[in-house]
Protein backbone atom coordinates (compact mmCIF):
# COMPACT_ATOMS: atom_id res chain seq x y z
CA UNK A 1 0.00 0.00 0.00
CA UNK A 2 1.34 3.40 -0.99
CA UNK A 3 0.43 5.77 1.85
CA UNK A 4 1.50 8.77 -0.25
CA UNK A 5 -1.28 8.35 -2.82
CA UNK A 6 -3.56 11.42 -2.88
CA UNK A 7 -7.01 11.25 -1.32
CA UNK A 8 -10.20 12.30 -3.09
CA UNK A 9 -12.89 13.99 -1.02
CA UNK A 10 -16.36 14.03 -2.55
CA UNK A 11 -18.48 16.88 -1.24
CA UNK A 12 -22.00 15.54 -0.58
CA UNK A 13 -23.58 18.46 1.25
CA UNK A 14 -25.77 19.59 -1.63
CA UNK A 15 -27.52 16.22 -1.43
CA UNK A 16 -26.95 14.37 1.83
CA UNK A 17 -26.70 17.60 3.79
CA UNK A 18 -29.62 19.55 2.40
CA UNK A 19 -32.04 16.63 2.25
CA UNK A 20 -31.90 16.54 6.06
CA UNK A 21 -32.83 20.20 6.44
CA UNK A 22 -36.49 21.20 6.22
CA UNK A 23 -35.90 24.55 4.52
CA UNK A 24 -35.35 24.73 0.78
CA UNK A 25 -32.15 26.57 -0.05
CA UNK A 26 -32.61 28.84 -3.10
CA UNK A 27 -30.99 27.56 -6.27
CA UNK A 28 -28.69 30.58 -6.46
CA UNK A 29 -27.32 29.75 -3.01
CA UNK A 30 -26.65 26.20 -4.17
CA UNK A 31 -24.90 27.49 -7.28
CA UNK A 32 -22.73 29.71 -5.07
CA UNK A 33 -21.92 26.64 -2.97
CA UNK A 34 -20.92 24.79 -6.13
CA UNK A 35 -18.73 27.64 -7.32
CA UNK A 36 -17.08 27.96 -3.93
CA UNK A 37 -16.47 24.23 -3.57
CA UNK A 38 -14.91 24.10 -7.01
CA UNK A 39 -12.74 27.13 -6.25
CA UNK A 40 -11.58 25.41 -3.06
CA UNK A 41 -10.27 22.50 -5.12
CA UNK A 42 -13.07 19.96 -4.82
CA UNK A 43 -13.25 17.98 -8.05
CA UNK A 44 -16.02 15.54 -7.18
CA UNK A 45 -19.34 16.88 -5.92
CA UNK A 46 -22.69 15.17 -5.35
CA UNK A 47 -25.05 17.93 -6.42
CA UNK A 48 -28.45 16.41 -5.66
CA UNK A 49 -30.82 13.50 -6.07
CA UNK A 50 -33.43 12.56 -8.62
CA UNK A 51 -36.27 11.69 -6.27
CA UNK A 52 -39.94 12.76 -6.44
CA UNK A 53 -40.31 16.45 -5.61
CA UNK A 54 -43.14 15.68 -3.18
CA UNK A 55 -40.71 13.67 -1.08
CA UNK A 56 -37.71 16.01 -1.17
CA UNK A 57 -38.68 19.46 -2.46
CA UNK A 58 -35.26 20.64 -1.21
CA UNK A 59 -33.67 18.81 -4.16
CA UNK A 60 -36.13 19.68 -6.92
CA UNK A 61 -33.53 21.72 -8.84
CA UNK A 62 -31.01 18.88 -9.21
CA UNK A 63 -31.11 18.92 -13.04
CA UNK A 64 -30.27 22.64 -13.04
CA UNK A 65 -27.36 22.05 -10.68
CA UNK A 66 -26.02 19.23 -12.85
CA UNK A 67 -26.21 21.47 -15.90
CA UNK A 68 -24.15 24.15 -14.16
CA UNK A 69 -21.69 21.67 -12.68
CA UNK A 70 -21.01 20.30 -16.15
CA UNK A 71 -19.62 23.72 -17.15
CA UNK A 72 -16.82 23.45 -14.56
CA UNK A 73 -13.74 21.85 -16.17
CA UNK A 74 -12.53 18.63 -14.58
CA UNK A 75 -15.44 18.32 -12.13
CA UNK A 76 -16.98 14.87 -11.69
CA UNK A 77 -20.68 15.45 -11.08
CA UNK A 78 -22.58 12.78 -9.20
CA UNK A 79 -26.23 12.39 -8.22
CA UNK A 80 -28.11 9.92 -6.05
CA UNK A 81 -30.88 7.89 -7.71
CA UNK A 82 -33.22 5.51 -5.85
CA UNK A 83 -34.76 3.66 -8.80
CA UNK A 84 -35.03 3.24 -12.58
CA UNK A 85 -36.99 6.47 -13.05
CA UNK A 86 -34.34 8.42 -11.18
CA UNK A 87 -31.64 6.76 -13.26
CA UNK A 88 -33.33 7.89 -16.46
CA UNK A 89 -33.38 11.45 -15.14
CA UNK A 90 -29.68 11.18 -14.27
CA UNK A 91 -28.88 9.97 -17.78
CA UNK A 92 -30.98 12.75 -19.30
CA UNK A 93 -29.04 15.30 -17.23
CA UNK A 94 -25.67 13.87 -18.40
CA UNK A 95 -24.39 13.42 -14.85
CA UNK A 96 -20.99 11.73 -14.69
CA UNK A 97 -21.91 9.29 -11.93
CA UNK A 98 -25.09 7.99 -10.34
CA UNK A 99 -24.99 6.69 -6.78
CA UNK A 100 -27.46 3.92 -5.97
CA UNK A 101 -28.19 3.15 -2.29
CA UNK A 102 -28.38 -0.52 -1.30
CA UNK A 103 -29.05 -1.12 2.38
CA UNK A 104 -27.47 -4.09 4.11
CA UNK A 105 -30.26 -3.84 6.70
CA UNK A 106 -33.53 -5.35 5.49
CA UNK A 107 -35.52 -3.14 7.87
CA UNK A 108 -33.78 0.01 6.65
CA UNK A 109 -34.21 -1.01 3.03
CA UNK A 110 -37.95 -1.45 3.47
CA UNK A 111 -38.26 1.86 5.34
CA UNK A 112 -36.09 3.82 2.92
CA UNK A 113 -36.88 2.28 -0.50
CA UNK A 114 -39.88 0.03 0.23
CA UNK A 115 -37.99 -2.90 -1.26
CA UNK A 116 -35.84 -5.70 0.14
CA UNK A 117 -32.10 -5.55 -0.57
CA UNK A 118 -32.42 -8.32 -3.17
CA UNK A 119 -35.21 -6.43 -4.93
CA UNK A 120 -32.91 -3.41 -5.04
CA UNK A 121 -30.18 -5.58 -6.60
CA UNK A 122 -32.61 -6.49 -9.39
CA UNK A 123 -33.27 -2.77 -9.91
CA UNK A 124 -29.51 -2.17 -10.15
CA UNK A 125 -29.37 -4.69 -12.99
CA UNK A 126 -32.16 -2.85 -14.80
CA UNK A 127 -30.36 0.46 -14.33
CA UNK A 128 -27.16 -1.03 -15.76
CA UNK A 129 -29.11 -2.26 -18.80
CA UNK A 130 -30.67 1.19 -19.22
CA UNK A 131 -27.28 2.88 -18.99
CA UNK A 132 -25.74 0.54 -21.52
CA UNK A 133 -28.61 0.82 -23.99
CA UNK A 134 -28.44 4.61 -23.83
CA UNK A 135 -24.77 4.65 -24.83
CA UNK A 136 -23.97 6.81 -21.80
CA UNK A 137 -20.62 6.82 -20.02
CA UNK A 138 -22.27 7.60 -16.67
CA UNK A 139 -20.65 5.51 -13.95
CA UNK A 140 -22.81 3.40 -11.63
CA UNK A 141 -21.71 3.38 -8.00
CA UNK A 142 -23.58 1.36 -5.38
CA UNK A 143 -23.25 2.50 -1.78
CA UNK A 144 -23.91 -0.24 0.79
CA UNK A 145 -25.71 1.74 3.48
CA UNK A 146 -26.11 0.66 7.13
CA UNK A 147 -23.06 -1.55 6.54
CA UNK A 148 -22.02 -1.31 10.20
CA UNK A 149 -25.39 -1.46 11.93
CA UNK A 150 -28.91 -0.06 11.84
CA UNK A 151 -31.17 1.79 14.27
CA UNK A 152 -34.17 -0.16 12.96
CA UNK A 153 -32.71 -3.66 12.70
CA UNK A 154 -29.78 -3.45 15.08
CA UNK A 155 -26.90 -5.75 14.14
CA UNK A 156 -25.99 -6.16 10.48
CA UNK A 157 -23.91 -9.24 9.78
CA UNK A 158 -20.65 -8.77 7.88
CA UNK A 159 -21.41 -11.78 5.72
CA UNK A 160 -24.56 -10.02 4.47
CA UNK A 161 -22.61 -6.86 3.64
CA UNK A 162 -20.08 -8.89 1.67
CA UNK A 163 -22.83 -10.81 -0.10
CA UNK A 164 -24.44 -7.58 -1.22
CA UNK A 165 -21.10 -6.15 -2.36
CA UNK A 166 -20.72 -9.13 -4.68
CA UNK A 167 -24.37 -8.99 -5.75
CA UNK A 168 -24.07 -5.30 -6.68
CA UNK A 169 -21.02 -6.01 -8.82
CA UNK A 170 -22.69 -9.00 -10.44
CA UNK A 171 -25.69 -6.78 -11.24
CA UNK A 172 -23.44 -4.35 -13.11
CA UNK A 173 -22.14 -1.74 -10.68
CA UNK A 174 -18.88 -0.13 -11.77
CA UNK A 175 -17.95 0.81 -8.19
CA UNK A 176 -19.11 0.00 -4.70
CA UNK A 177 -18.66 1.69 -1.33
CA UNK A 178 -19.46 1.13 2.34
CA UNK A 179 -21.47 3.60 4.38
CA UNK A 180 -21.94 4.00 8.14
CA UNK A 181 -25.35 5.57 7.64
CA UNK A 182 -26.35 5.84 11.31
CA UNK A 183 -22.98 6.14 13.04
CA UNK A 184 -22.60 2.64 14.47
CA UNK A 185 -19.07 1.95 13.20
CA UNK A 186 -15.87 1.82 15.23
CA UNK A 187 -12.29 1.84 13.87
CA UNK A 188 -11.66 -1.88 14.45
CA UNK A 189 -14.82 -2.91 12.64
CA UNK A 190 -14.09 -0.45 9.85
CA UNK A 191 -10.65 -1.95 9.29
CA UNK A 192 -11.98 -5.49 9.38
CA UNK A 193 -14.94 -4.92 7.06
CA UNK A 194 -13.01 -2.91 4.49
CA UNK A 195 -10.23 -5.51 4.42
CA UNK A 196 -12.83 -8.21 3.78
CA UNK A 197 -14.55 -5.93 1.28
CA UNK A 198 -11.35 -5.50 -0.71
CA UNK A 199 -11.11 -9.29 -0.78
CA UNK A 200 -14.51 -9.39 -2.50
CA UNK A 201 -14.46 -6.27 -4.67
CA UNK A 202 -10.79 -5.38 -5.10
CA UNK A 203 -10.26 -1.97 -6.69
CA UNK A 204 -14.01 -1.68 -7.31
CA UNK A 205 -14.43 -0.92 -3.58
CA UNK A 206 -13.83 2.76 -4.04
CA UNK A 207 -15.49 4.86 -1.34
CA UNK A 208 -16.11 5.22 2.39
CA UNK A 209 -19.01 7.24 3.78
CA UNK A 210 -19.02 8.01 7.50
CA UNK A 211 -21.27 9.99 9.79
CA UNK A 212 -20.02 11.54 13.02
CA UNK A 213 -23.13 10.58 15.00
CA UNK A 214 -21.20 9.46 18.07
CA UNK A 215 -17.93 11.29 17.52
CA UNK A 216 -16.04 8.50 15.76
CA UNK A 217 -16.29 9.78 12.20
CA UNK A 218 -12.69 10.94 11.83
CA UNK A 219 -11.29 7.89 13.63
CA UNK A 220 -13.23 5.69 11.23
CA UNK A 221 -11.90 7.63 8.24
CA UNK A 222 -8.36 7.07 9.47
CA UNK A 223 -9.01 3.35 9.96
CA UNK A 224 -10.35 3.04 6.41
CA UNK A 225 -7.40 5.01 5.03
CA UNK A 226 -4.95 2.72 6.80
CA UNK A 227 -6.32 -0.33 4.96
CA UNK A 228 -6.26 1.35 1.56
CA UNK A 229 -9.33 3.55 1.03
CA UNK A 230 -8.44 6.70 -0.88
CA UNK A 231 -11.85 8.26 -1.56
CA UNK A 232 -14.20 9.62 1.09
CA UNK A 233 -17.54 11.40 1.26
CA UNK A 234 -17.78 14.49 3.45
CA UNK A 235 -19.94 17.54 3.92
CA UNK A 236 -19.07 21.16 4.49
CA UNK A 237 -19.89 22.06 8.12
CA UNK A 238 -20.91 18.44 8.77
CA UNK A 239 -24.59 18.91 8.03
CA UNK A 240 -26.81 16.01 7.06
CA UNK A 241 -27.63 12.70 8.63
CA UNK A 242 -30.16 9.91 8.35
CA UNK A 243 -33.85 10.33 9.31
CA UNK A 244 -33.63 6.88 10.92
CA UNK A 245 -30.83 8.02 13.26
CA UNK A 246 -32.39 10.43 15.81
CA UNK A 247 -29.90 12.94 17.18
CA UNK A 248 -27.38 12.30 14.41
CA UNK A 249 -24.81 15.06 14.02
CA UNK A 250 -24.34 14.54 10.32
CA UNK A 251 -21.54 13.67 7.92
CA UNK A 252 -17.84 13.96 8.61
CA UNK A 253 -16.80 17.57 8.07
CA UNK A 254 -15.14 18.36 4.73
CA UNK A 255 -12.76 20.96 6.08
CA UNK A 256 -11.77 18.83 9.10
CA UNK A 257 -11.22 15.80 6.88
CA UNK A 258 -8.98 17.85 4.61
CA UNK A 259 -7.01 18.94 7.69
CA UNK A 260 -6.64 15.35 8.90
CA UNK A 261 -4.94 14.34 5.67
CA UNK A 262 -2.89 17.53 5.33
CA UNK A 263 -1.55 17.02 8.86
CA UNK A 264 -0.19 13.67 7.70
CA UNK A 265 1.24 15.05 4.47
CA UNK A 266 -1.42 13.40 2.29
CA UNK A 267 -2.52 15.45 -0.71
CA UNK A 268 -6.19 16.35 -1.20
CA UNK A 269 -5.81 19.40 -3.44
CA UNK A 270 -8.04 21.50 -1.17
CA UNK A 271 -7.51 25.11 -0.11
CA UNK A 272 -8.25 25.68 3.57
CA UNK A 273 -8.81 29.40 3.28
CA UNK A 274 -11.36 28.89 0.51
CA UNK A 275 -13.11 26.12 2.44
CA UNK A 276 -13.45 28.21 5.60
CA UNK A 277 -14.70 31.21 3.60
CA UNK A 278 -17.27 29.00 1.89
CA UNK A 279 -18.36 27.61 5.26
CA UNK A 280 -18.94 31.15 6.52
CA UNK A 281 -21.15 31.94 3.52
CA UNK A 282 -23.06 28.68 4.05
CA UNK A 283 -23.63 29.58 7.70
CA UNK A 284 -25.30 32.81 6.58
CA UNK A 285 -27.57 30.87 4.20
CA UNK A 286 -28.46 28.33 6.89
CA UNK A 287 -28.99 30.65 9.85
CA UNK A 288 -30.51 28.71 12.72
CA UNK A 289 -29.26 25.32 11.55
CA UNK A 290 -26.73 23.40 13.64
CA UNK A 291 -23.33 23.33 11.97
CA UNK A 292 -20.35 21.23 13.03
CA UNK A 293 -16.58 21.18 12.77
CA UNK A 294 -13.44 22.18 14.61
CA UNK A 295 -11.09 23.73 12.07
CA UNK A 296 -13.24 26.81 11.51
CA UNK A 297 -13.02 27.63 15.23
CA UNK A 298 -9.36 26.84 15.92
CA UNK A 299 -7.77 27.51 12.54
CA UNK A 300 -4.58 25.86 11.34
CA UNK A 301 -1.69 25.39 13.78
CA UNK A 302 1.42 27.50 13.28
CA UNK A 303 3.27 24.46 11.99
CA UNK A 304 0.89 24.36 9.02
CA UNK A 305 0.44 28.02 8.19
CA UNK A 306 1.98 27.45 4.79
CA UNK A 307 -1.15 25.52 3.84
CA UNK A 308 -3.43 28.54 4.13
Amino acid sequence: MNINLPVTIREVGLRDGLQSIARTLPTECKLEWLRGAYAAGLREIEVGSFVPTRLLPQLADTAELVAFAKTLPGLLTSVLVPNLKGAQAALDSHADLMLLPLSASHAHSLANLRETPDQVVIEIGKIRALRDSSGSNCQIEVGISTAFGCTLQGRVEEVEVLRLLQAALDAGADRVGLADTVGYADPQRVSRLFEKGFGVAGEHLACAHFHDTRGLGMANVFAAWQVGVRRFDACLAGIGGCPHAPGASGNVVTEDLAYLFASMGVTTGLDFGALIALRARLAQSLTGETLHGALWRAGLPRTMKNLE
